[in-house]
């Protein structure tokens, strides 16, 4: 009997690729390993609905999934090293316990991210980072008893944390060290734009100044700026950023991708790293592209479409006819959905499309070539757009 397929990271990537092998027809055995005590939950809603008390249940599945799949799912478990020239992994209990070492044929990496903090945050009740349900929950039990809360970053996490606490009633303040909110994924210019989103409703944005530092001395009351300001806060959110989840692979000869690319675990178009039979999917992977472009890419679709892609390597299957895959996301904050379809880059030419105040759609294009749509309340707009991205349109037959 040959080793079990064995997945390490019990999110979302973990969760569609035990359905994607199933689906195909893999009947072997199937392993697959959660650092969390939960089964594979939705992180998205965390920041938005979770937080604001509109939802409780996140899970994928529910737990009769695993079962009537045959899934081996082995929550509060971490992985502590990976040997890939005797095709195991050692695992141990998150809370303790006796280490095991568990074979695999082919083992799939998708262990996601750790949100980052800073040195003076540390100790002090009422900072928070936002990643797991427990993050969520542990910021939406200090919301009743708060009236004003800091959020520090002011990309997708940032804003949407922000809109939440505003929603809930407190005064929010978004200190962002760039330019505009969103600044490194949608540019300054529409970044602007979705701050107005905030604005309008009440939230203070204050871009261009950095953190110096967390005042209190066990609780938080308050959040220092590079300019001096001090602004007051019952509640102070770090929304700067993540770091691939890679400690484990030290020693294993498992490349990594440079920094200057995101990081993470390098892999080929498919997924397949340096190591025989071992591959890597979702927000700790950096996939190249059709052009050999290495990036690292934190977006729920592109999870569903790594793990598709996966699945039919291991099992063979030709994907040949599968629909063309054009990058999507979306940010709810507040009643507005921002979406985004190809590949928007700060470095692009924008192209207002039209723009009422709140919502508004965005073209992008690089070298005359139509590149990407972002709007905001317009999904009709973006939506229809796909073909155009797929056939590198000219940005000339679009805006006339």
């Amino acid at each position: 009997m040959s080793a079990a397929i064995v997945i390490v990271g019990a999110g979302l990537g973990g969760a569609r690729l035990v359905a994607d092998l199933r689906n195909e027809g893999y009947e072997g055995e199937l392993i697959l390993i959660g650092k969390e005590t939960r089964i594979p939950y939705d992180r998205p809603p965390l920041s938005k609905a979770v937080l604001t008390g509109d939802k409780d249940d996140v899970d994928l599945q529910p737990q009769e999934f695993y079962t009537e799949k045959n899934v081996d799912l082995r929550t509060g478990t971490r992985v502590t090293a990976i040997d890939p020239d005797a095709h195991t992994v050692t695992v141990e209990p998150v809370e303790g316990g006796t280490a095991e070492t568990v074979s695999y044929s082919t083992l799939i990496l998708a262990t996601g991210l750790d949100p980052r903090s800073l040195p003076f945050a540390a100790g002090k009740s009422g900072v928070h980072t936002l990643r797991t349900y427990d993050d969520a929950m542990a910021l939406r039990s200090e919301i009743e008893g708060a009236t004003t809360a800091v959020v520090i970053g002011a990309g997708f996490i940032g804003c949407e944390v922000a809109a939440s606490l505003s929603t809930k009633g407190l005064k929010v303040t978004v200190v962002e060290p760039a330019l505009a909110p969103l600044a490194i994924a949608l540019g300054e210019q529409v970044g602007t734009m979705v701050g107005r989103i905030h604005a309008d409703r009440g939230v203070e944005i204050r871009t261009g100044v950095g953190v110096t530092g967390i005042t209190g001395d066990d609780t938080v009351s308050g959040v220092t700026l590079a300019d001096g300001t001090e602004l007051p806060a019952d509640i102070v959110v770090l929304g700067i950023g993540s770091t691939p989840v890679v400690d484990y692979l030290e020693g294993s000869g498992i490349a990594l991708a440079d920094r200057e690319f995101g990081g993470g675990i390098a892999c080929d178009e498919v997924g397949r790293t340096s190591a025989p039979d071992v591959y890597a999917i979702g927000d700790v992977a950096n996939w190249r592209d059709e052009h050999g472009v290495p990036s690292r890419v934190e977006h729920w679709n592109n999870v569903i479409e790594q793990a598709a892609k996966v699945a039919y390597a291991i099992l063979g299957v030709d994907e040949s006819n599968a629909r063309p895959f054009v990058p999507y996301f979306w940010s709810d904050q507040f009643e507005v959905k921002v979406q985004a379809l190809g590949h928007p880059s700060a470095g692009d030419d924008v192209h207002v499309i039209s723009d009422d105040g709140t919502k508004f759609v965005v073209y992008y294009s690089r070298g005359g070539v139509f590149t990407a749509v972002v709007g905001a309340g317009k999904a009709g707009a973006v939506m229809k757009m796909r073909a155009k991205l797929l056939e590198k349109t000219p940005i000339s037959e679009l805006i006339g």
